[in-house]
């Protein structure tokens, strides 16, 4: 009977050392440093800077039958400009293909601020010159981003230089703190 009472002392002696150890040693969470929520950026698709391709605006004629491309992504417009990563799609130019779940761009980013990608769904390209488009998720930096991508295009009808695609990131994190289950 005493040796039952001893092991049951020990036990619960034992078990309030390692809560208060583990209360004492576990990592306090990083309240401290603010949560990424958004963030915002400003790059330029460049287009191929051949002398035998003239200045054209269309990706590619009505009848075509599939876009795949591959591009430098800068942060700056001029084809000089810092190289941040690569710009690569596949997109079916067709009516009937508009709202295709092929029609997808990736932005791969290899730079130090940020490593990763984003995937954007093209389904909505209307226009020459701008299309608002659906960040559907990254990874990497970019991790279960959402958001919103418009892309725009200056003419330049003035000169025989190959005009870059601007493209303008507007993500959202998801709220870190859920738990997900699992």
């Amino acid at each position: 009977m005493l040796a039952n009472r001893f092991i049951f002392c020990g036990s619960v002696t034992l078990a309030v050392l390692v809560v208060i150890l583990l209360a004492t040693l576990s990592p306090l969470p990083h309240s401290n440093s603010p949560s990424k929520s958004s963030l915002a950026l400003s790059l330029y698709i460049q287009q191929p800077q051949t002398a035998a391709i003239p200045n054209t605006h269309k990706v590619a004629p009505p009848d075509a039958g599939a876009l795949i491309f591959h591009r430098v992504l800068t942060e700056g417009p001029k084809n000089t400009s810092r190289v941040v990563g690569k710009a690569q799609g596949f997109i079916i130019p067709v009516k009937q293909f508009a709202h295709s779940g092929f029609n997808i761009i990736y932005l791969t980013f290899d730079a130090h601020e940020y490593s990763g990608s984003v995937s954007i769904q093209a389904k909505n390209l209307e226009d020459d010159k701008k299309d608002e488009l659906t960040v559907v998720g990254g990874t990497g930096s970019f991790a279960f981003v959402r958001g919103m991508a418009v892309l725009t295009r200056k003419d330049d009808h003035d000169t025989d230089l190959v005009v870059p695609y601007h493209i303008r990131l507007h993500l959202k994190y998801p709220n870190r703190s859920e738990i997900i289950p699992g």
